[in-house]
């Protein structure tokens, strides 16, 4: 299991030991050769002048062959029901773009460690089944549902059609920085629906939440388009909206009033007490580029590159003469950006042919591009346009480790990959009475029901050291989880005045 905790936020988020199922994907991944995704694409803007209609009847029939049952076995319960967040803990936690909203406060209810061993991964327990839903991405047998719903299972099946039909479905590929899995099952033929342009939707957008739980029939909500370019639960871009995001429909797809796919569902208010107003979806130009890369690659490479942004205030707005932009506060030495020419103090206002509205946008528009990329950025500097040809990098867990803040996502591969950490600072250490003499890593989250979880590892644990070496900070520790092998690693921990070695199992994931 990875964690599904973004590794680097725009924001300034911990770093994470954050890696793509390796040894889950190489078991479960198809023998054939990687492929090319053929996908339906539409990429007209939805007619808003168009009179409001009575019913969706039409429209939702033409959808309902699209819409499919996802139902996941697992041996251990799933992180949450249907493999979807709760609202409540979301909005708990905070999610930036949200007023009112602020970082989860630190937990100060520390369990200190078990004086029995935790539940081995290898305690049978009984299999559990989530039914969710997913959505028909090609013709060929290829469907898209959310990495949560298909997360830590044992055996996924597929079920669509009249007669119904189950498929026993392999896992092509699974991202859990988007939230998305590919999933192939065995047959042809098939109706996707095709693919909206995501850039292009607006607010107040009518939009219609689908799904097909335990097949038993089509569930549908109405709602419009409430906000973009958010920071999701378990997604690195969301698209927020009021209709209602219930368990039936998580995996499905969110339309638009011609019919195209906009985005996939992917979360729901806590407890089924209803709709809460608030519902997200993973946006369709995201699906599609993981989608695209899952297929080739069995995994999501994602573009660096190399800058630290910060929002223009109406102040700076003021005082370099722009409207919108990404505001460059450093250039990283050696990074694409810096060989391309861009400076720091320099404001990104154009990446090709997409106007860059604000940071988060420039790093939305970098993470969908793939390394290797060449892109034209168009930027200001001392009043002057300009224009620059930058050739991106790959992003890697060494130059996320030097980011410090930047709107760069990077990935890394390596063990203990459902554990996020940050530096253990001064204040972490006065707040947890960590003595002077230690030194390790602080943990910010553990995945629920993950190897480290099961192993007793918890959220304000101080890593010491994996495997008898020291992991004095993030970097450290980082680069020694992507040189250690596994699937069994000896771990050394600091909680509430003791110390103790565990072991954390991963060949369970």
């Amino acid at each position: 299991m990875t964690s599904r905790f973004a590794t680097h936020l725009f924001l300034g988020t911990a770093l994470t030991f954050l890696a793509p199922l390796q040894a889950a994907e190489k078991a479960s991944a198809p023998t054939e050769p990687r492929v090319v995704l053929n996908v339906r694409s539409d990429a007209r803007v939805v007619n808003r002048s168009a009179a409001e209609r009575v019913s969706y009847a039409e429209l939702v029939k033409k959808a309902a062959s699209s819409v499919v049952t996802v139902m996941a076995t697992r041996k251990e319960a799933p992180t949450a029901p249907v493999g979807t967040p709760s609202l409540e803990d979301l909005l708990r936690r905070g999610m930036p773009g949200l007023p009112g909203q602020g970082a989860q406060p630190r937990r100060r209810d520390r369990t200190p460690f078990p004086s029995q061993p935790a539940p081995s991964a290898n305690v049978a327990m009984a299999p559990t089944s989530a039914p969710a839903s997913g959505v028909i991405f090609s013709a060929d047998g290829y469907v898209l549902t959310t990495y949560r719903v298909i997360d830590g299972a044992e055996e996924v099946k597929v079920a669509l059609g009249e007669p119904r039909k189950e498929y026993v479905a392999k896992i092509t590929g699974r991202d859990a920085r988007s939230d998305l899995a590919l999933l192939k099952i065995d047959a042809t033929g098939l109706s996707p629906l095709a693919l909206a342009d995501s850039d292009t939707v607006e607010l107040g957008d009518v939009v219609l939440a689908l799904g097909n739980p335990a097949g038993k029939g089509l569930t549908v909500s109405r709602g419009i388009v409430s906000a973009l370019s958010r920071e999701g639960d378990g997604s690195e871009d969301s698209i927020l909206t009021d209709a209602a995001i219930n368990p039936g429909n998580t995996g499905g797809p969110l339309i638009d009033t011609d019919g195209r796919i906009v985005g996939l569902n992917s979360a729901r208010p806590a407890r089924d007490e209803g709709n809460a107003g608030l519902g997200l979806a993973i946006p369709a130009n995201l699906t599609r580029f993981v989608a695209e890369q899952l297929a080739k690659n069995g995994r999501v490479e994602r573009a660096l590159l190399g800058v630290e942004t910060q929002p223009l205030e109406p102040e700076l707005i003021a005082v370099f003469n722009v409207k919108q932009g990404a505001l460059l506060t450093e250039v990283r030495t050696g990074s694409p950006a810096d060989k391309g020419g861009l400076k720091g103090g320099d404001i990104v206002t154009r990446v090709d042919a997409t106007e860059i509205r604000d940071p988060r946008h420039l790093q939305l528009t970098i993470a969908r591009l793939a390394p290797g990329t060449e892109i034209a950025v168009g930027y200001v500097r001392d009043g002057q346009k300009a224009e620059a040809k930058v050739k991106l990098g790959a992003a890697s867990v060494e130059k996320a480790a030097a980011n410090g803040g930047s709107g760069d996502i990077a990935d890394t591969e390596g063990v203990l990959d459902d554990v996020s950490i940050d530096e253990l600072t001064a204040e972490i250490r006065e707040e947890l009475r960590v003595p002077k003499r230690l030194e390790g890593v602080y943990v910010t989250r553990v995945a629920p029901g993950g190897p480290s979880s099961r192993a007793g590892i918890q959220e304000g644990d101080i890593i010491i050291e994996l495997e008898r070496r020291p992991t004095r900070n993030v970097e450290e520790a980082v680069k020694l989880s992507e040189e250690i092998k596994g699937p069994k690693v000896l771990v050394q921990l600091w909680r509430e005045g003791r110390t103790r070695f565990i072991v954390v199992d991963e060949s369970k994931k």
